[in-house]
């Protein structure tokens, strides 16, 4: 199999929902510049779930943040939703893509119904009684209860506070999630019910997921495709079991030791 190889098929006539072509990520000036990312391409199609993958320092972050556009290129082009990520700044980006942040990022001083309304509130267009209900909404739709809304964030579960993190993420029903390590820090038993609740708002919201993480069982669990970041650019993409396959180093290691062999033996 040929390097920077794709083999899952695309579906035809689709375009991307995000784009990403030729992309340098340089960091540091003169001799000190060094490059994360070297014409690195990748394309993600509606309806996907995404996982990225790739050993410390190749990047999986920082390419979650060219695309919100909280960073900027050093050469080449993100597109999101038929734009420019820088766009995703401006007012509104908020209706285009959510994001889950890996410890959850609630904000400490607000209670769980204000943490999932922020955004829909900052927009100053509706009602606060239809802003909170709309937050009621989403809050029962990950699955926690009305009682839970006057809750703050310090006496949440580690489970709650990344479910009270993804109806904040989807309060302005964007059709574009990223999330990053969203079952990190979970144990098994809550990161299987976090990876339930992620396959059943996919399927009734109609969501593209793209998802860093390092969790096998995460990643076999939710993946309809795979891509490796190594030697600065997306190496290999395709569904989880492919990739497994492909000869490199990085990929042996990663999904041919135990755990690996474990998680597939689940799925």
């Amino acid at each position: 199999m040929a390097m920077d190889t794709e083999i899952f098929p695309k579906p035809g006539g689709s375009e991307p929902i995000v784009r990403i072509a030729g992309l340098w990520s340089v960091f540091g000036e003169g001799e000190n510049a060094f490059a994360v990312h070297q014409d690195l391409n990748l394309d993600v199609q509606r309806g996907e779930m995404l996982s990225i993958v790739g050993g410390s320092g190749t990047g999986k972050t920082v390419l979650l943040r060219q695309m919100l556009g909280l960073l900027a290129p050093s050469k080449g082009t993100v597109e999101v939703l038929g734009r420019p990520a820088s766009e995703m700044g401006r007012e509104g980006a908020a209706s285009r893509v959510g994001m889950l942040f890996q410890h959850g990022a609630l904000y400490s001083a607000f209670n769980v119904l204000d943490n999932i309304a922020f955004a829909l509130r900052e927009q100053g267009t509706l009602p606060d009684a239809l802003v909170r209900d709309a937050a009621l909404v989403k809050l029962q739709m990950v699955g926690l209860k009305p009682e839970h809304a006057a809750r703050m964030p310090a006496d949440l579960s580690g489970g709650m506070i990344k479910r009270v993190a993804l109806a904040r993420a989807l309060i302005m029903d964007p059709p574009l999630l990223l999330l990053d390590e969203p079952t990190a820090g979970l144990d098994p038993t809550s990161s299987d019910e976090f990876c339930a609740l992620l396959r059943e708002l996919r399927a009734e919201l109609g969501l593209t997921v793209i998802m860093v993480t390092h969790d096998l069982d995460t990643l076999f669990a939710l993946s309809s495709r795979v891509a490796v970041l190594a030697e600065k650019k997306v190496l290999v993409s395709g569904p989880p079991r492919e990739v497994a396959e492909f000869k490199h180093p990085f990929i042996e290691h990663f999904f041919q030791g135990e755990r690996g062999r474990r998680a597939m033996s689940t799925v």
